[in-house]
């Protein structure tokens, strides 16, 4: 069975097993585990940011930033199709108590125009407004194709967000696959970002976790909302560790799941059913449009021993990460095949 519905399916290998049984720990919350300690000072140099702080997840991570940066009653601006919108529950009503400016932009990437024109100010508006204060940006953008910001974009967005008074962060839970595709270091993709959230479960294959990285300012109040949303943790350390060998190991393996993504794109898109679009095909994700029910081909692909994940009636999502081989892709490019002649 090839699991292809997330890179969040991956388990941890061998070797980082072995590093998470000899992990040194303490009581995080007190501030005394070392792992944990070095896993945050490790994300935050190479991102060129003063802190960083080990959280349980991706969406509490962006929660966080979100409610580090605003108060009650703000306004966030979003692209339309962003994971803080679509996937995380809401919490950016919840437990943010912000509203949302959602942008149209193109495969999940706005433009600074675009975001220029979102952001609303209560100054002046005699109170009709809320007040506009954080910018949030995808990279990459999952329900984009998997799409990268070019630099400059990124660049310019920050630049219009801070004349506007406005915090960037960066969704940034695929941002080493952005790099991988970019060339660009990470440190410089996030240089002018106020926070970025780093997600360790994905492709880089840990088994827990996520990271919140920025300026110490930031990170001390982030503590104080991480333990408001409970996600203090105690002897956190063998889950750092975990996270650790990620950053260190498996980056590298990440070019190797958009080659293999890539591949399976270009083949089903000449069959008769299916079609993709290949210029969203940056990284390690596909989204394949079928002729048929969405649901009826996830079926028969399981049947094949392939599973993917349903987006819309139409619409099935592959995802390649570090648990998908080579005989993986041949076999999800057969099954592929075989239910387009059926």
């Amino acid at each position: 069975m090839a699991d292809l519905r997330s890179d969040t399916v991956t388990k941890p290998s061998g070797a980082m097993r072995q590093v998470i049984s000899r992990a040194e720990v303490g009581d995080d919350v007190l501030g005394d585990d070392p792992t944990v300690k070095s896993l945050e000072e490790l994300i935050a140099g190479m991102l060129g940011k003063e802190s960083a702080i080990f959280l349980p997840s991706g969406t509490m991570s962006n929660a966080v930033a979100l409610r580090t940066h605003t108060q009650l009653g703000d306004e966030i601006v979003v692209e339309k199709t962003a994971h803080i919108y679509l996937y995380e529950g809401g919490g950016y009503a919840a437990l943010c108590g912000v509203s949302i400016a959602l942008v149209e932009g193109d495969r999940g990437r706005m433009t600074p125009l675009q975001v220029n024109e979102a952001v609303r100010k209560s100054a002046g508006s005699l109170g009709h407004f809320p007040n506009g204060s954080l910018v949030c940006i995808e990279n990459t953008c999952n329900r984009g194709g998997g799409t990268c910001y070019e630099q400059s974009e990124i660049d310019n967005i920050c630049a219009v967000a801070h004349e506007l008074d406005c915090k960037v962060h960066m969704d940034g839970a695929r941002l080493f696959n952005a790099v991988a595709y970019s060339g660009v270091s990470a440190k410089r993709v996030v240089r002018d970002c106020d926070t970025v959230s780093i997600c360790l479960s994905k492709g880089l294959g840990a088994p827990v976790g996520s990271l919140l990285v920025g300026d110490l300012q930031s990170i001390t109040e982030a503590r104080r909302w991480r333990k408001m949303f409970g996600g203090g943790m105690r002897q956190a350390g063998v889950l750092a560790a975990a996270g650790i060998y990620a950053l260190e190991n498996n980056i590298a393996l990440l070019e190797k799941d958009h080659i293999r993504c890539r591949e399976l794109a270009e083949n089903v898109n000449r069959l008769s059913n299916f079609s993709v679009d290949l210029d969203s095909v940056q990284t390690n994700m596909v989204y394949i449009n079928t002729n048929d029910s969405a649901e009826k081909v996830v079926e028969l692909l399981s049947a094949k021993g392939i599973e993917v994940l349903q987006i819309s009636d139409n619409t099935i999502r592959a995802v390649f990460h570090l648990d998908v081989s080579d005989d993986d892709l041949n076999n999800a490019i057969n099954a592929f095949k075989a239910i387009d002649v059926e």
